[in-house]
């Protein structure tokens, strides 16, 4: 896609022992790590307790200029994220780093699945540079263009005439 670009970041993953009979560990994303290297697996960083950091995966994190509605959302909030998608394969018990995006948007749609685990970490200084310059040179403001809509007619059933509601 035009005008597209990418930057890859380190997913950085806490497992945490939670003592579950179901479930031993728990996983969930704490930052991200701009430029890292690629890990063929994951890479413990820190060992502290029942607590474990993991450099997991590098990912790209890549910017589409019809997204830039949700990039702009994301800056504006006081802790912009980068929003990282868990995902455990099929006959594996723990989960890996599927996907990273600053668009909220894209990890809402995640989140709905349910079967993913969708969760924000605060955004690095050079993503936040990185992302502004982009919205600043691609975003494109869409007015609001209210739809005509014909009076409501009860001999037809609805505004169009054919079946119920307001169409």
């Amino acid at each position: 896609m035009r005008d597209t670009q990418t930057m890859r970041v380190g997913v950085v993953l806490e497992r945490r022992h939670i003592g579950n009979p179901w479930q031993e560990h728990a996983w969930r994303p704490v930052a991200v790590i701009p430029g890292a290297p690629e890990v063929e697996r994951p890479r413990l960083l820190m060992r502290e307790g029942p607590i474990e950091l993991y450099h997991a995966a590098t990912l790209p994190i890549e910017l589409y200029p019809s997204e830039t509605e949700g990039y702009r959302y994301n800056l504006s909030q006081e802790q912009p994220r980068v929003y990282v998608v868990l995902r455990t394969p099929e006959g594996e018990s723990e989960p890996k780093p599927f996907l990273a995006t600053v668009c909220p948007y894209e990890a809402q749609d995640y989140s709905d699945s349910g079967s993913d685990i969708v969760d924000g970490v605060p955004a690095p200084d050079p993503v936040l540079a990185w992302v502004a310059d982009y919205v600043e040179r691609h975003h494109v403001d869409v007015p609001f263009k209210k739809r005509d809509r014909l009076p409501f007619d009860p001999r037809k059933g609805g505004a169009r005439g054919g079946g119920r509601g307001h169409g």
